[in-house]
């Protein structure tokens, strides 16, 4: 912590604005799949529009502008493919988009020619291509039920585990990944997924318990991973955050790491049960 930067506790940032920022999206994200899927659609490409921009800077060292405008677009291309012709859109889009990255590139020359297509596809694999399975599961039947579902059951990770690990945290899960992982907190974070989940099998989805326990429990672990993960990238890259666009988040991509992959693992889950 420098001189300059205020002293935020086991928080790690300004709580009442994270909270505060936190509700706006939700209820943003919320409104848009009841009032038409469409809608939902249309949030997640412009999202994914943002957090293209954020990796093409922060990951892809060197980058020139002419690729960093076309992640921009493909991003949301792929979320729109995904839209309008479900599983085969979502693929096709994706390859398409790598293919065209793989061309473009071409014309910036041999330097760094595979550290730039690596990572730039990586980004629209990391980005789009997982959010995507979000809005294949918005376009199922109770699809606006489906994607809540998801939502409360990634939330319900960082709720848990921030707050047991607040409380109780003294035994470090992953201290060279994340240091304010604690296994209190993994422990907080699986007792209320396994609530949450429970609940919305049994009250939302009219279906037995024991589903929702699965499924909350497999969710909470990919949920974990996926901090980890996104922890892991900005420790490789020596960055404190993704971006500076969500105050006392961070980027979109800060706010998103559990999400995406959530987001495949839910599509996967619910189509296996529901």
């Amino acid at each position: 912590m420098t001189v300059n930067e205020p002293d935020y506790g086991k928080a790690g940032r300004n709580l009442p604005v994270a909270i505060a920022v936190g509700l706006g999206l939700f209820v943003t994200v919320i409104s848009s799949l009841f009032i038409d899927s469409r809608f939902f659609a249309i949030l997640a490409a412009f999202g994914m529009m943002l957090a293209a921009r954020e990796l093409g800077r922060t990951l892809v060292v060197g980058l020139s502008a002419r690729i960093n405008i076309l992640l921009q677009i493909l991003a949301p291309a792929i979320i729109v493919g995904a839209a309008v012709a479900g599983p085969i859109g979502l693929l096709g889009t994706f390859v398409g988009s790598a293919l065209i990255v793989l061309a473009v590139r071409l014309l910036d020359g041999p330097e760094a020619y595979v550290h730039h297509v690596t990572r730039s596809i990586f980004a629209l694999a990391y980005a789009p291509l997982l959010a995507g399975f979000a809005v294949l599961l918005s376009t199922q039947e109770n699809g606006a039920w489906k994607v809540l579902a998801f939502i409360l059951l990634t939330a319900a990770t960082d709720l848990g585990g921030y707050a047991a690990g607040a409380i109780f945290g003294k035994h470090l899960m992953a201290p060279n990944v994340s240091p304010n992982k604690s296994w209190e907190g993994f422990a907080g974070a699986l007792v209320l997924q396994l609530i949450v989940g429970i609940a919305l099998w049994i009250y939302v989805f009219d279906q037995p318990w024991w589903q929702g326990a699965i499924v909350g429990f497999a969710m909470m672990l990919t949920a974990t991973i996926g901090d980890l993960v996104e922890s892991m990238i900005k420790r490789d890259l020596g960055i404190k955050d993704m971006g500076s666009l969500l105050p006392a988040h961070g980027g979109v991509m800060d706010r998103l790491d559990s999400l995406v992959v959530n987001a495949f693992v839910a599509w996967l889950l619910f189509g296996f049960f529901l």
